[in-house]
């Protein structure tokens, strides 16, 4: 099973990080966990968006991974067929512009196609390997609302995280479980070097 961007999960028990990493490794051990009959709610997030994500655990091991299937990207994904290049993996799709753009795109050498090619890469390359702020934000604020949001201080937490406020966001989840405060800080890590 190949995941993409090797995409990572972790999982808490209450306030307990109880498992991080692949896919597999965390939703098996929320099985494991979950089979003892805990009372405590055991809730899974991507680390990439913060987002809970929830898992049917019903069945055997094998038939859980294999539900897990619909979060993974297949090592050889099947192209299409029809308008393109197939050849060159060159997929035909539609695009709306303006007017104007459709104008600048018909003065430019090798046409609107190379062009739109040209700008995608360059805006790649521009933004390769450096996460947006907004981003960092967004998935660290989801992460904690859905953990946290009941916590003291949340919202000036919350603030501080927005202002970019490394020593207010620090003191205002100082008093926070040790977990929450250790992914906290793996989630917001890249924000707060910048």
């Amino acid at each position: 099973m190949e995941q993409a961007e090797s995409q990572t999960y972790t999982a808490f028990e209450g306030a307990k990080l109880i498992a991080s990493g692949p896919l597999e490794k965390v939703v098996l051990k929320v099985k494991a966990r979950s089979s003892d009959k805990s009372s405590t709610m055991i809730l899974v997030f991507s680390d990439s968006t913060g987002k809970q994500i929830d898992f049917d655990l019903r069945g055997t091991e094998q038939d859980v991974l294999k539900r897990l299937q619909v979060f993974v990207t297949p090592a050889n994904p099947i192209t299409q067929q029809g308008p393109g290049r197939p050849k060159l993996g060159v997929i035909s799709r539609e695009i709306s512009l303006l007017p104007r753009h459709w104008e600048w795109l018909s003065t430019q050498t090798g046409g609107a196609s190379v062009t739109i090619r040209a700008l995608v890469d360059e805006a790649k390359k521009q933004s390769s390997g450096k996460e947006s702020i907004k981003k960092i934000q967004e998935r660290t604020y989801t992460f904690m609302s859905a953990i946290a949001g009941n916590l003291e201080n949340f919202e000036e937490a919350s603030r501080a995280l927005f202002a970019k406020n490394k020593r207010n966001f620090d003191l205002h989840i100082s008093s926070w479980p040790k977990d929450i405060k250790n992914h906290l800080s793996k989630l917001t890590h890249p924000l707060f070097e910048k």
